[in-house]
């Protein structure tokens, strides 16, 4: 199963003033911004990292949580490995409003975690 960290995201109230916050005093490289995804995506160091606010969209949550996105090359078939292990899908793999296709797992203490197609 070759899985990586592709992204790290962190919860913010304010899209529009993060975004000016990380690019314009922290110096991130602003890569897109989708205000009617309460999303915005930066390169830092070749690694990205984004901002999710509001709780209009979530993805399955029910609300925004920062967190981490592992990315694997075949979702469906780490999702099947993984939940047979016994592992908790908070949300099975789906198609998004956005377009990406991905899952949300939990680890044994409650933490949320991004699972992520990297097609």
């Amino acid at each position: 199963m070759d899985m990586r960290i592709g992204y790290v995201i962190v919860g913010v109230e304010d899209l529009e003033k993060a975004v000016a916050f990380y690019r314009d005093v922290m110096g991130f490289k602003l890569q897109f911004m989708e205000p009617q995804f309460h999303f915005a995506s930066f390169d830092v160091g070749g690694q990205r990292f984004s901002l999710a606010a509001g709780a209009d969209e979530t993805h399955g949550t029910g609300d925004r949580n920062t967190g981490i996105g592992f990315v694997v090359d075949d979702l469906d078939a780490v999702h099947a490995a993984l939940a047979a292990k016994g592992v908790h899908f908070t949300m099975a793999p789906s198609k998004q409003p956005w377009g990406g296709y991905m899952a949300m797992f939990a680890d044994p203490d409650g933490n949320i975690f991004y699972l992520d197609s990297a097609a």
